[in-house]
């Protein structure tokens, strides 16, 4: 696995199933399993998470043209690992809705 950012609370990198030409996953150090399970305790690593995703889209060349972040939450959100995540889309248009 090629790491593409790590910090202390962050680590990136591409994705194995990708469905854009960028498709990078961002996930912190500390399991969380969804967004459903944070608490005030965690504000920091959310923080810290929403100033880096766009950081690291840029320098993935993605900030000119756009890019899309996702976070799925349960299975009918579209959840399939069990682990706090974002994904960051770019590379092409993205439809909305995303269906």
């Amino acid at each position: 696995m090629k790491l593409l950012y790590e910090d202390e609370m962050l680590v990136a990198f591409p994705d194995i199933n990708p469905v854009a030409p960028v498709h990078v996953l961002v996930i912190p150090r500390n399991h969380l399993g969804s967004i459903l399970e944070t608490t005030p305790g965690d504000a920091d690593l959310l923080a810290h998470a929403l100033l880096t995703l766009p950081k690291i889209a840029a320098q993935l060349g993605l900030a000119e043209n756009g890019f899309r972040v996702v976070m799925n939450t349960g299975q009918e959100g579209g959840q399939s690992v069990m682990h706090l995540h974002w994904h960051i889309l770019g590379g092409r248009f993205m439809e909305w809705p995303p269906g």
